[in-house]
């Protein structure tokens, strides 16, 4: 216990102090902390639902006196425990269940295999999340290893697949002016720059393309950087030559422009121009995260912290540190207060090389985890104030219009709001306006639309529940017809039924024989429309004796060019050659008969 108090205080304190944003290296460091925490509790105290999360108020009474800021922050402390804690606990579900089926295999192929497959253990931690120490923590509960040596062979197949996805060669840089030139960057002020000269470049092999970084003595093009894309847009030589500029990016602070060509004559003075509809709209994508920091500060609460943000020109993305989803209330009025500030076309002041000490004094907000020299810019729209190397609008009115498309979880304790701004918002919601009029078109025109939809759903519901009883009943029939035409095989009672009968009709059949016979076995056959559906039950006592329909189906969907699967009581497959379902009833009489 005194191993998960230790990982409970140290996560306490980091959450306190702000530090569990999804983008910085420190917070995916707690984030293994705390789950190692839980691991502990679930694994090595057999806990089955959240508790650690109540060990904060003990926490809290004994050390609030002296770190002042867990008492303040302790409901979030719980919230984002607790989360962690349920997320942990589904996993650890899911993983017993797929650890408990490779068990059985090793069980079933071999007796003398004691050794669970590290490829097997690899799914488990690549795609479902699984610990691999759990894995081996459960295997030797069944007394079996798992294979480390494959296990560490497919994680660093992995590596080797990330890396390569990831390669970049890089050619020397060429220099065309001097070594010590710098690039001047114009583009707070201005979208075009004339007289502009290349200072070096470089080509570039990735992923197959070949590519070009052009470094220009000065340029209106934003580099990509603090989760502003870069400009795009073309440089235009005396001739008329155009280059186009894919995009910038920021490398040890220096503006790179990718290109797919050079000019042809690199040595010329060239005329730099920004895609101006492309920077409008990503400017008033980033102004508006601004207002969203602001406006979620003021209705959720000051502990929402900025844990990192995307802005194109298309979408803007806001990550921000809460413990809960945001109501759909509570965004409308984000929303709506955002929009507010909008129309109230608040001006924007700029303060460039602002001393960092008087930033801060001014109530700037900084965006924890960033490095910030000794002077800052900061961006000021009415009582939004925040540290910012961006794009803004001169006014908040150049916005337009913002709308919220989405807010989901992305980590513990970590929610991410999607929106978008200007055109790109109006088409969103002339797409959900026609939406509405095309719902209301199918509805006959109904003055009511919601009041119409509640009525459908309500009817649509007791249709379904008379269908299915009619569907039981009709199932009831076709059973006393099958049981009919039972055989003895090797004996063991075999009911068969083939036809052109709904899957669930079949189905139904075999849970009510089931239900009702011993000693049984029952083979169904729907053939509708060209595709096939087989089904196979063995009842409780043939299971006991080591029958197991999953496997034996398995064999019989071959007929059928298909496959499925089941449990060792009832299976199901699926097939699309009906010629064959004759021969897959014979593989089950054959099984039987042995």
């Amino acid at each position: 216990m005194r191993v998960v108090a230790d990982h409970i205080r140290a996560i306490t304190f980091s959450i306190a102090d702000g530090q569990l944003p999804s983008n910085v290296k420190a917070g995916y460091v707690i984030r293994r902390i705390l789950r190692r925490a839980v691991r502990y509790a679930y694994t090595f105290l057999n806990m089955k639902e959240p508790i650690l999360c109540k060990l904060v108020d003990t926490l809290v009474e004994q050390m609030g006196e002296a770190y002042p800021e867990i008492a303040k922050q302790q409901q979030l402390i719980e919230k984002v425990i607790k989360e962690e804690e349920e997320t942990f606990l589904k996993t650890l579900e899911r993983g017993i269940k797929l650890i408990d089926e490779l068990v059985r295999k090793c069980n079933e192929s071999d007796k003398s295999q004691k050794i669970i497959k590290g490829s097997d253990a690899f799914v488990l931690y690549d795609t479902f999340g699984f610990p691999i120490d759990l894995t081996e923590l459960i295997a030797k509960e069944h007394g079996l290893e798992v294979d480390l040596e494959e296990f560490e062979k497919e994680l660093q197949k992995q590596k080797e697949r990330s890396r390569n996805a990831d390669s970049k060669k890089e050619g020397d840089w060429n220099i065309l002016i001097s070594s010590d030139a710098t690039t001047i960057f114009t583009g707070y002020d201005n979208i075009e720059e004339n007289s502009v000269r290349i200072i070096k470049f470089r080509e570039v092999k990735t992923k197959g393309k070949d590519l070009y970084h052009i470094v220009l003595d000065k340029t209106p093009f934003y580099a990509e950087s603090g989760g502003q894309v870069g400009d795009s847009g073309y440089i235009e030589s005396p001739d008329g030559e155009k280059i186009s500029i894919i995009n910038t990016t920021n490398e040890n602070s220096l503006i790179i422009h990718i290109t797919q060509s050079l000019p042809k004559n690199i040595n010329e003075t060239f005329k730099a121009v920004v895609d101006r509809a492309k920077r409008e709209s990503t400017t008033a994508n980033h102004s508006a995260t601004h207002l969203l920091d602001f406006a979620l500060r003021k209705l959720l609460g000051t502990h929402i912290e900025q844990k990192g943000s995307y802005v194109s020109s298309n979408v803007l993305r806001f990550d921000f540190s809460h413990y809960e989803k945001v109501p759909f209330d509570k965004l409308r009025e984000v929303e709506k207060l955002v929009n507010s500030l909008i129309r109230a076309n608040i001006a924007k002041e700029e303060f460039r090389d602002m001393p960092i000490e008087q930033a801060k004094k001014s109530g700037a907000i900084a965006l924890f985890g960033e490095k910030y020299g000794d002077k800052v810019r900061v961006i000021k729209f009415g009582e939004s104030v925040e540290f910012c190397g961006g794009t803004h609008v001169d006014s908040t009115g150049k916005i337009g219009l913002f709308k919220i498309i989405s807010e989901s979880a992305i980590a513990a304790g970590i929610r991410r709001i999607e929106a978008t701004t200007g055109r790109n918002a109006e088409d969103m919601i002339y797409a959900q306006e026609d939406i509405f009029l095309t719902i209301r078109e199918l509805l006959k025109n109904a003055p009511n639309v919601v009041e119409t939809i509640k009525k459908t759903l309500s009817e649509n519901e007791q249709f379904r529940k008379q269908a299915e009883e009619v569907m039981k009943e009709k199932s009831a029939e076709i059973k006393l017809k099958a049981l009919e035409c039972q055989e003895n095989i090797a004996g063991i009672n075999f009911v068969s039924l083939k036809g052109a009968f709904p899957a669930e009709v079949i189905k139904n059949v075999a849970f009510m024989l089931k239900n009702e016979l011993n000693n049984s076995v029952f083979f169904g056959a729907s053939i509708l429309d060209g595709k096939v559906t087989l089904n196979l039950m063995y009842t409780d006592d043939l299971v006991a004796k080591g029958m197991n329909a999953a496997k034996d189906l398995k064999g019989a969907a071959k007929f059928v060019n298909g496959g499925g699967g089941g449990q060792p009581f009832f299976a199901s497959a699926g097939g699309k050659n009906p010629d064959g379902v004759e021969q897959a009833l014979n593989y089950i009489k054959d099984i039987l008969s042995k």
